[in-house]
This record gives structure tokens, sequence and C-alpha cells, in this order.
């Protein structure tokens, strides 16, 4: 690991710094990773051990200075899912191969490729997660009893329905009170943390007027302990692993994805750039390391890393003295956090997926009405009444069947003739009337690949009724070819081949001249066959034309055609040619 930059001109002054950003985010920290863990079926506790030791692991690993990692509210769907369907000790596992996938992916430096995943399908699972966050959430808001926790949308809805009349008002209250509090912080104390003021008004009105009234970590997950998590090592078998591959590989995919988002925000913010495939890295050690001291999965966290900035941070310290403040908080006020009531932690949940909700970019891609629209409504949904990992699989195909069809439409293949008035090749020069019979030209734009080969040789096969002699195709505008394309190209030139006729090709990019020279193809066309410029392959099929077919065709579609088709005019300008250096047609007199 490099670390040049890192701490490139710290100075004591730097330290302050930090030491204050440090202080404020851990304290911001330390209710929503307790809410985090509650939300994801796991003991509060078990949120604070990840942002202690994933939070300070992430700031010494990661690609970014200012990153603040720890657990966040994009996980709570999946790992809910995973604590009910395989139990605690399996999350463990899925979190330390989520690891592994992390550290392979920085390894591999695949950082960049995660940056490709489309918008519409970040911010489809994006506001899915926080619809299932915010309901999720409902339940302790309202104080509801006898709740049968479900793994789908649906059956949570129908239970908060069932179980409607066992609201608490003690607990509404209390949420409410919280809640008002987090609201109206900001407003006359903008410095200070609205979450953790709320938490600590209510929990104070709650244990004065509502003692024994409303729930509490304390009388649902048992007192939190002052100590840290002992070393443990889950029991890893192969079984267990081939079990856990595909949640692992979401919480990965996701984790990087969070991560590498987080870190593009703090490049926004402060002009610094980030190290993707470090990032990746840091993240996999992190998470690693995490589940052998109980902590659930950790990823960069957008909001904190925000705050963290904006309270002047100015290296990866920040995020140490971050997860220092948050041990010695546990380590001297443990036992006052097991009095916090559920419902007080409710709102600060429901305003994280508020927040996380991106309302205005969500409506901004369903107004345009474009397949975009479609990918973030099939995400979104997918979400919500399935789970993350369909979602996901679903709007990434989805996403990509798209792009190929709106690529395979960019691409345009048109016959072409010289235009005299403008000394280049038009479209409108074709006509019934206007169009050589021996040789036939066209335009192709836009990328030659599976999605649009097969429209390619459809194309020009079907436009070809005169069966010509000479085909020449422009691919001066074709930045790709696939081995689809070039298998294409290959089947049309066979095609003109076995019919006695010639294939040149002119303006030729890179990339495509690569994939022909590679499979051969380049030398079955022939080096000579290939030109830089359409009037260079123009004059050069002159030459190879059939003159006695010339004699008294009236199309004219090249400026030559009036001398070819006389036949007294025709042999002295054949015979002017014959005799040139490189046997190649000069052009006639403009």
């Amino acid at each position: 690991m490099k670390w040049t930059g890192r701490f490139e001109g710290y100075t004591p002054v730097s330290l302050r710094k930090d030491l204050i950003s440090g202080l404020i985010v851990g304290v911001i920290a330390i209710p929503l990773g307790m809410a985090f863990a509650i939300a994801s079926g796991v003991k509060p506790e078990y949120g604070i051990y990840t942002t202690i030791v994933a939070g300070i692991m992430i700031s010494l690993f990661g690609g970014s200075r200012f990153q603040i990692g720890g657990p966040t509210g994009a996980f709570i769907p999946i790992l809910f899912a995973i604590v009910m369907q395989y139990g605690y000790e399996n999350l463990l596992i899925a979190g330390l191969l989520a690891g592994i996938m992390l550290v392979l992916m920085g390894v591999l430096k695949l950082g960049v490729l995660i940056k490709y995943i489309p918008r519409p399908v970040t911010i489809g699972f994006t506001a899915g997660i926080a619809v299932i966050i915010f309901s999720g959430q409902i339940v302790n808001f309202l104080g509801l009893t006898q709740i049968e926790k479900h793994e789908d949308f649906l059956s949570n809805m129908k239970e908060i329905l069932i179980r409607f009349e066992t609201i608490n008002l003690y607990s509404v209250m209390t949420a409410l009170i919280c809640l008002a509090v987090i609201i109206l912080t900001p407003k006359f104390l903008p410095r200070v943390p609205g979450s953790l003021i709320g938490l600590i008004v209510s929990t104070v009105v709650a244990s004065i007027l509502f003692k024994g009234h409303v729930a509490t970590i304390g009388s649902s997950f048992g007192t939190i302990p002052s100590t840290l998590p002992h070393f443990h090592a889950p029991n890893i078998t192969w079984e267990r692993i081939t079990t856990l591959l595909q949640p692992a590989f979401i919480i990965a995919m996701l984790g990087g994805i969070e991560s590498l988002l987080s870190a593009v925000v703090a490049d926004g913010m402060t002009g610094k750039r980030h190290n993707s495939n470090r990032e990746l890295i840091g993240q996999g050690i992190a998470n690693i390391v995490t589940p052998f001291f109980g902590g659930i999965p950790a990823t960069g966290a957008i909001a904190r890393t925000a705050t963290n900035i904006k309270n002047g941070a100015v290296s990866p310290i920040s995020g140490v003295i971050h997860g220092v403040v948050v041990f010695l908080v546990l380590i001297l006020f443990a036992p006052y956090a097991s009095e916090i009531p559920l419902a007080s932690m409710a709102p600060i949940l429901m305003l994280v997926a508020w927040n996380m909700s991106e309302r205005k970019a969500f409506a901004h891609v369903l107004k345009t009405k474009t397949s975009d629209s479609l990918v973030l409504a099939t995400t979104f949904l997918l979400t919500v009444f399935t789970n993350v990992t369909t979602a996901v699989e679903v709007g990434l195909l989805l996403a990509v069947l798209l792009f190929v069809k709106r690529m395979s439409d960019l691409l345009t293949v048109a016959k072409m003739l010289p235009d005299p008035a403008s000394d280049k090749v038009k479209a409108h020069m074709v006509s019934e009337s206007h169009d050589c019979p021996q040789m036939s030209i066209y335009t192709i734009e836009g990328p030659l690949f599976f999605g649009a080969a097969n429209m390619f040789e459809k194309s020009i096969m079907d436009t070809i009724h005169l069966r010509p002699k000479i085909l020449l195709l422009r691919l001066g505008k074709v930045p790709f070819m696939d081995m689809t394309g070039e298998s294409n190209l290959s089947s049309l030139v066979n095609h003109f081949k076995k019919g006695g006729g010639l294939v040149m090709i002119s303006g030729m990019k890179p990339q495509p001249l690569q994939v022909l020279q590679k499979t051969g193809l380049y030398d079955r066309i022939g080096a000579e066959h290939f030109f830089s410029h359409t009037g260079e392959a123009i004059d050069y099929a002159l030459f190879q034309l059939d003159y006695d077919k010339c004699l008294g065709c009236k199309h004219f579609a090249f400026r030559e055609c009036a001398a070819l088709s006389n036949a007294e005019s025709q042999q002295s300008v054949v015979a002017k040619w014959a005799t040139t250096k490189r046997n190649k047609p000069q052009p006639l007199p403009r």
C-alpha cells in the first residue's frame, strides 16, 4: 500500500481539524450504528463493533482520505434477509467472503468497471431500499406488538395492518418527540447532530414519563456490554461457502458501489481524487477482519463522509478518530444506551431512508419516459417486492439489453455515389436511373458488434439487386468491431468472392483493422484492397470494371462514365490508365 500524498504537509493544525471532525462524526455514528444493526435483524452492539473496527480499517487502508466507513442503510434489506434465511453466524461468513471478493476486485483493478453500472439501476435499488427501510420502522414508530417478521415487503405490510390495533400511543409520542427534535435542531443548533440530540431528549422523556410503557434496546435485545468484542472465528465450511456465495457477491457489489459513490462525492466536495482500486481493497480488508469481532458488513457512508468533510477533515486520521470516539462511548456509556427506546430509533432510520431515496433524481428519470425510465421502475419495484439480488440482476440485464438495442439503432448502412457539386459521396445521388451496375458503394456508421452485425449484412444484401462486380465499404465511421461483426463481414466477403466479385474497404479505424488482421480476413480481402480515402478506392475500382458493360450505359454514376460509355473515347481513356505507374486510373479532368 502506498501512502504517498495521504499525509503530505500534515501539521499540528491538520491534526486539530481531524480531531474535531472525527469527534463529531463519531458522535453521529453511534445511534446510526445501533439503528442499522437493529434494522438488519442483529443486536445493536454489533453495529457499534462494526463502526469501530471497520471504520478504522477503511480509513487506514481505503483509497479516499476522507471516507468514513461503517454499517449503512443500503445493506439493511440484504443483511436482514440473510439473517432471516441463514442466521447471524452465516451473515458473518457472507461478510468475510464479500471482503475477499472486494480485495480481488481491487487487485484485478475492477474499480473503474463498477462505476459503469447504469445510473437508473443505482437510483432504482437505492429508492427501493429506502422504501423498505422506511416501512420497516413503522412497527417501532407505532409500538406494535406480536409482530412476526417476514422477508418480503407485502407480508410485512399485511402484518402491520393485522396488528395495528396493538398501537402504543406512548411509543408514538416518543417517536414524534425524537422526530421533532431532529428536524428543529439544524435550525437552532446547526453544528450539533440532530439525531443524537433527538435520541437523548426522547430517551430522557420516555424514561421519566413513559417508563415501562415503551420497548427499549435493553428490554428487546438485552443490555449492551461495555467491553470490546472477543475475537471469534466463524465456523467456516465448504458447504456454507457455496451456499453463501450469491449473497456474499451481492454484499460485495453493493458495498463496492456505495463506497465508490461516496468517494466520488468526497472528490466533488474537496477537489481531491480517490484511488478506486485501493478503495475496494480497503473495504475488502475491513470486511474480512470485522466478522472476527462480531461485526456486520460495512461500506463507505455518504452522509457521514460528507459530514466529515464539512467539519474540516484533512486526512484519514479523522476516520480513525471517529472509530476511537465510538469505542470510548461504548466503554463509558454502554449501560445508558440500553435505555434507548426503539421508538426513538425509528425516526432516525426513517429520515435516513428519506434522504437516501433520491426523490428528485427518481422523478427526473421517470419524466423522461425513455428506456432508462423502464430500467428505473423495474429495478425499484423488484427491490421492494422481491429482493435486492433479483432487482440488481434484472435491472442490469435489462439495462444491457436496452443499451444493445440503442447501439444497434445507431448503426446505419447507406448506399452512396459521388456528388459532382461537392466531390463527396452522398446518399441522395442514388436512384433507379442513376446507379452503377458494376460497383456499389456503402457507408457504414456506428459500432459493428453482435447487436447490429446481422443488420449490417442484411441491409447490404437486401439492397443489392444488380449483383455488382465491385463492393466498396466505407468504414471510416465504424469505431468498434467485435467477432460477430467480423463474422458477418467475412460472410459478405465470401459471398462476393464466390460470385467473382471484389470487396474493397476505405478509411478503416485501427481497432477494426486489428480485428481483421488477427482473424486473417485482412489477408483474404487483400492488403491492396484497403484504402485510406474513398477517392483512391474509386479510382482503383474504375480500372477493375468490365468496360464492355460500360458501353452504352446511361447511368453516368461517375464523372468518368461519359467517356467510358462511348466506344471511341473509352479506348483512349483505358490506354491512358494502363500507362500509370500504379496501374490505377487517373481521374479525368473535372
